[in-house]
């Protein structure tokens, strides 16, 4: 489980660096300030939180099951946050449409956080 998530974590940075890449260059030439702001908060949202997932399993007092909780909270998240954003700002589906994924997205991240708190709380007692 740790393995996939892990895997999981690592495409998901090597995605970020690319979808920041394309913002940057590519993408800019179209998107208007408000999608561009929009999709440069999806590509910060997700690498810091790939980010926060390798950090939590690198450290080696936190317990498997929490590992997996804070995890599978965080992957969630960018997947619904930042990949609600991507698809907004690039206009491949209507925010009209999609606009309660975003926020359900950042209430796994919200959770993540609160996972981790959690069992920091619980090794540093």
């Amino acid at each position: 489980m740790i393995r996939k998530t892990l895997i999981l974590t690592a495409i998901y940075g090597a995605l970020g660096v690319i979808f920041g890449a394309l913002g940057a260059h590519a993408f800019k030439s179209f998107m208007s300030a408000n999608d561009l702001m929009n999709y440069k908060t999806a590509v910060f949202y997700q690498m810091i939180h790939v980010l926060a997932v390798l950090a939590v399993n690198a450290y080696p007092q936190i317990s498997r099951r929490n590992k997996i909780m804070i995890s599978h909270s965080f992957l969630t998240g960018i997947t619904l946050f930042s990949g609600s954003l991507f698809l907004i700002s690039l206009h491949v589906v209507p925010a009209k449409s999609i606009w309660f994924i975003t926020p359900l997205g950042g209430i796994f991240l919200i959770i993540g956080w609160i996972f981790t708190i959690f069992a920091f709380y619980k090794i540093h007692k």
